[in-house]
């Protein structure tokens, strides 16, 4: 399944609930509920922007890192974003990401939902 991002940026504030600052997205339109994934689309965080830090219940989010240089938190720990990294928040953890660099932060995200194992 091909899926493209939006041509038009959605302009966006307090991401993840209360993050600072705003940050264009490009949603991507996922057609069926069929499958894991519940959320695609690219970020771009301006300087100072955040996705505030908030838990993942019954999911788990995935953050590309494109360009620019922020501050990525999970579970207390601190973490320097660069080009290139790669963080998995897994089901029942915490996260954020912060922008900490002069130019915007430009990133992946996709939220797959994850049925919790029974007993």
């Amino acid at each position: 399944m091909v899926l493209k991002n939006s041509s038009e940026p959605v302009r966006r504030n307090k991401l993840g609930g209360c993050g600072l600052g705003e940050a264009d997205t490009f949603p991507v339109s996922i057609p069926d509920q069929n499958g894991i994934f519940i959320m695609a689309t690219r970020l771009e965080l301006d300087p100072g922007a955040s996705v505030s830090y908030h838990k993942h219940d019954g999911t788990e989010e995935v953050y590309f890192i494109m360009s620019g240089i922020g501050l990525y938190t999970e579970e207390g720990e601190d973490f320097i974003a660069s080009p290139g990294d790669v963080f998995l928040c897994r089901l029942g953890k915490s996260h954020s990401i912060l922008n900490t660099g002069k130019e915007k932060l430009v990133l992946g995200a996709a939220i797959a939902k994850k049925e919790m194992e029974s007993d």
